[in-house]
């Protein structure tokens, strides 16, 4: 095609002006959503009621980065914008994040004066993202799988009780489920999720971790959920084996709500609302 070059160029220069708009939309649209306040009045209202209209770090840092870098997410627009109509009305939110990359400030910003926490296997990129961005609220984390061993794992899991859903069923400390993600920081277990979201760790080649882990450890995390309303979780990558037979398995095709590209999206309700019976091991 003569002209590749330059459709691709202009390509990645509208996903930048995208990402820039959502950024934008983020910085009022949660609190005017919530509020119905006229934004033309915001300055008068804040001062007589004490909303806090002003950005945040995060945001400002994003704006910055996506103005002047010729980088761009990983995920495309229609892709981010699946995310992006629920975080406009959850936010502020506890929002999960497994990875660490180019988009990471687009989410950070994405939900201002929420928790928003990333988890990221490779430590040599982990050091190089936080190092350009380190107002990221990051983590190293450490997967006990493989991508060889997924079907495998999931044959042993339907000889582990202790994998099996359940009141009891947590992820901190339970070593016999070789699915459950147990070496994860304190405060990822401490809290309830609003979001999460999936495009990570590494799954494309047989030594990566794969994501069978964090799928399984997504749905736990859902169905423990104390409060309510439902936990939103969001798949990348489900145009891969694994991913879409990981996915069907335990977030369950009866809450995919919506998909996108290579993104799903599921709303998983808590236990207490969920139909199955002890002594199983099915989750859907």
């Amino acid at each position: 095609m003569k002209n590749y070059p330059s459709f691709l160029l202009e390509k990645r220069w509208l996903l930048t002006v995208v990402v820039f708009c959502f950024i934008c939309a983020a910085l009022f649209v949660p609190t005017l959503m919530r509020t119905g306040y006229n934004p033309v009045i915001c300055s008068l209202i804040a001062s007589r009621t004490g909303v806090d209209y002003s950005t945040t770090p995060s945001q400002l840092n994003a704006l910055l980065h996506y103005a002047t870098s010729n980088i761009v997410p990983q995920q495309s627009i229609g892709e981010i914008r699946l995310s992006f109509d629920v975080l406009k009305t959850r936010a502020p939110c506890n929002f999960l994040v497994f990875g660490l990359g180019y988009d990471s400030l687009m989410w950070d910003s994405f939900n201002p004066r929420g928790t928003t926490i990333f988890l990221e296997e490779d430590p040599k990129w982990f050091e190089s993202v936080t190092k350009d961005d380190p107002i990221l609220h990051a983590h190293t984390v450490h997967y006990r799988t493989q991508l060889q061993q997924a079907d495998d794992l999931l044959k042993s899991y339907r000889k582990e009780p202790a994998c099996w859903p359940s009141e009891s069923l947590v992820l901190r400390g339970n070593d016999k489920c070789k699915l459950a993600l147990t070496g994860l920081p304190d405060e990822v277990y401490d809290k309830e999720w609003d979001l999460i979201m999936i495009d990570a760790p590494r799954g494309y080649f047989a030594e990566a971790p794969g994501r069978m882990g964090a799928i399984y450890s997504a749905a736990v995390m859902a169905r423990n959920r104390k409060g309510s309303g439902v936990t939103h979780v969001f798949l990348h990558d489900v145009d891969r084996k694994v991913e879409k037979t990981y996915a069907e398995k335990f977030l369950c095709k009866k809450y995919l709500v919506k998909g996108e590209g290579r993104l799903w999206h599921f709303e998983i309700p808590p236990a207490n609302v969920n139909s199955f019976d002890g002594g199983t091991s099915e989750f859907c």
